[in-house]
């Protein structure tokens, strides 16, 4: 059941926020709906309120403040409810008929800002019907009674005469045309139920609105709970083997996806992995292929997670091979009925020239759990909200009756119309998007630094340090979706267990900078073994440990990838008592080049970055200090003691790396980041 939220000490705080009652109180029931997932998920439902505004010259004008394109109702403010001139709104009830187009254009033209964003597709709706607060909210229980095949008379006995019935009609002027019909048959309503679309309340004060909007809600519920049958999916008989780890399978199916396309120019996909008994139960069922492609529980969902999802096998943990090969061939036959499925119906509407890109976004593992897919991680996690949302949904609708959504002519006119489309418009997609990044010493100067590069050019990051606290503040300030961990890199169980953590979180992993490291000085010659050994173990073997795991994760996923090292000056041009730290950084020198040399030709790129005098943990405050009085020069002249005469800092460095990680044709090079210093040139 869900909780009426409202609060009049909280309400009253609105208000004194944004001193318009009506504006005030409509933001206020707008975040209640919005952060109750169980109503409203990722930018769905709608709200409105009329009210008065004043023009240029003065006068008082009816406007209609309704939920603008790009808001969501969790976090919506005034300024994503543009305000539209009602009295022309009115008028278009008058028409028989108004394309797209056309209304899109007539809203825009009334709007009181011409800057404000574009009302919701829905905004007529809300017009049309007389109630100064309208709510249009996504009920996942209201969903498991409208998405059903005798959905008109479950509906009748779930709210009796307390709601008006709307068939299904896309969204639109003509859905707002029926809503409003359908209304004036009876006024007494609290709401209107609209097949597939949920539910619509309405009252003359907000309070009463969103109160409406709950207590249908609950009676929803309750009415689901009473009549739920005991057995809904009949388990399918797993084999008595052993389930392969998750960290196992996400690798191979973000690789399957990645390639399905063009496997010269693979395009990557971030997964989002969810599992629950509810889930368990729902991809374990007999009969899931055919009740997983019934359709989305709304049709807001298609242009998200298209109409069906793809499925997989059981995945048995001495039998990944195997899995691989299935899972090419599902994905292989979903892009290919995915296009089937365009052709056949697009030669009727012709909505569109090509197809939108047939790779799923939901995939369903058989004892496994569920796979959220997409171009970022908040992408992909916003798909797996919706999946698990439609498991709930679906998992209801069918347990009182039979869960029923659009035919695939009405799917295919909803997924491809522009109004929905425009949702998910972007200007310019980053570089380096759909990419994952892992970050050693991340939570260093130069470490966050090369976090920060990556988070910009749009990638996934892990940043993974010693101090684990200090790593999540670090992903933390990088990116929001950016994960920080403990791993000490010195030790093979801590690596292994970074990377599976990376590959349950992201899928896996596509460019690893292995940055970690420390320095120690003293003369070679009475150096102690102890404290050479301790500085090849991390400045060395540290190196070989996360190359190791970056070449089997990529070499999983067949899509290339690159392994960037952080060396320095030192394995090129050593200072004195400083053996400690440049010996080994040279024979990291020397295995970057032997892991370009050995896996080309799995198109893992092998590059390394030398860089000197950087602010850092390693050159400290004080160690530039003793160095510059060492040399009777200033602190300034001694980090600008080279041919450029400029300081080189964290962000240099950083920007090296994204260099390497763009250059797809350059593997076993070494470039200098140090401003200038012919003792450090290669060649």
């Amino acid at each position: 059941m869900i909780q009426n939220l409202w609060n009049d000490a909280d309400a009253a705080e609105y208000v004194t926020k944004h001193h318009d009652p009506d504006i005030a109180l409509r933001v206020y029931t707008s975040h209640l709906l919005g952060r109750e997932p169980r109503l409203v998920l990722h930018g769905g439902g709608n709200t409105s309120v009329k009210t008065i505004a004043t023009d240029l010259f003065g006068n008082k004008v009816a406007v209609l403040r309704v939920k603008g394109s790009g808001w969501n109702l969790s976090s919506i403010e005034p300024g994503g409810l543009p305000a539209v001139r009602l009295e022309p709104l009115l008028r278009l009830e008058q028409l028989e008929q108004l394309s797209d187009e056309s209304m899109v254009n007539y809203l825009r033209t009334n709007l009181m800002d011409s800057a404000a964003p574009t009302p919701s597709v829905e905004t007529l709706l809300h017009a049309f019907l007389p109630h100064k607060y309208v709510d249009h909210s996504h009920a996942l229980d209201v969903l498991a009674l409208v998405d059903q095949e005798d959905c008109e008379n479950l509906a009748r006995r779930a709210f009796g005469n307390r709601v008006g019935y709307v068939p299904y009609i896309m969204p639109g002027f003509l859905l707002a045309k029926a809503a409003a019909s359908q209304y004036r048959r009876d006024p007494q309503v609290e709401g209107l139920l609209l097949s597939k679309h949920g539910l619509v309340s309405f009252g003359d004060t907000a309070r009463e609105s969103y109160a409406r909007t709950v207590e249908l809600n609950n009676l929803a519920a309750d009415f689901v709970q009473k009549n739920r049958r005991r057995s809904v999916f009949i388990p399918l008989a797993q084999p008595g083997k052993e389930i392969a780890n998750q960290a196992d399978i996400a690798p191979i199916l973000r690789g399957c996806l990645a390639n399905a396309i063009e496997k010269d120019s693979p395009k990557r996909w971030i997964l989002d992995f969810r599992c629950s008994d509810l889930i368990q139960a729902f991809v374990n069922g007999k009969g899931l292929t055919e009740y997983a492609n019934r359709g989305t529980i709304t049709p807001d969902y298609l242009i998200r997670t298209k109409a069906s999802p793809l499925i997989l096998p059981f995945p048995e943990a001495g039998a990944l091979e195997e899995f691989r090969c299935e899972t090419a061939n599902a994905v292989a036959d979903y892009i290919g009925g995915y296009r089937t499925y365009f052709e056949r119906h697009n030669s009727q509407r012709n909505m569109a020239e090509f197809p939108l890109d047939p790779v799923p976004r939901i995939t369903l593992v058989r004892g496994c759990g569920l796979f959220g897919i997409g171009k970022s991680a908040e992408e992909a996690a916003v798909v797996a909200d919706l999946a698990e949302t439609w498991v709930d949904t679906v998992s209801a609708a069918e347990a009182i009756g039979r869960f029923r959504s659009l035919d695939e002519n009405e799917q295919l006119a909803m997924e491809y119309w522009p109004l929905e489309q425009a949702k998910l418009r972007t200007i310019c997609e980053p570089r380096l998007a759909g990419h994952v990044v892992l970050v050693t010493g991340g939570a260093g100067t130069i470490g966050s630094a090369i976090g920060r590069a990556f988070a910009r050019e749009g990638a996934e990051v892990a940043i993974a340090d010693l101090n684990g606290e200090k790593a999540a503040a670090v992903a933390r300030a990088s990116k929001r979706t950016a994960l920080g961990a403990f791993c000490d890199v010195a030790n093979a169980e801590s690596v292994r267990s970074l990377f599976d953590r990376i590959c349950k979180r992201f899928g896996g992993v596509d460019i690893v900078v292995s940055n970690a490291g420390a320095a120690w000085s003293g003369p070679i010659a009475t150096l102690t073994d102890d404290l050479l050994r301790k500085s090849f173990e991390l400045n060395f073997f540290a190196h070989q440990l996360v190359a190791q795991n970056a070449v089997r994760v990529m070499r999983v996923q067949k899509t290339g990838g690159a392994i960037l090292f952080n060396i320095s000056k030192q394995a090129i041009n050593p200072g004195p008592n400083f053996g400690a730290y440049g010996i080994p950084k040279a024979a990291t020198l020397a295995l970057a080049r032997q892991y370009a040399l050995e896996h080309g030709h799995d198109k893992i790129r092998v590059n390394a970055v030398n860089a000197d005098r950087i602010r850092s943990g390693l050159l400290t405050d004080d160690m530039i200090r003793s160095r510059a009085q060492a040399r009777g020069i200033s602190e300034k002249d001694y980090l600008s003691g080279n041919l450029l005469e400029w300081e080189v800092t964290a962000e240099d460095v950083a920007q090296a790396f994204v260099h390497h990680a763009l250059a797809m044709k350059t593997t076993g090079n070494v470039t200098t980041v140090d401003g200038g210093n012919v003792a450090a040139f290669l060649r």
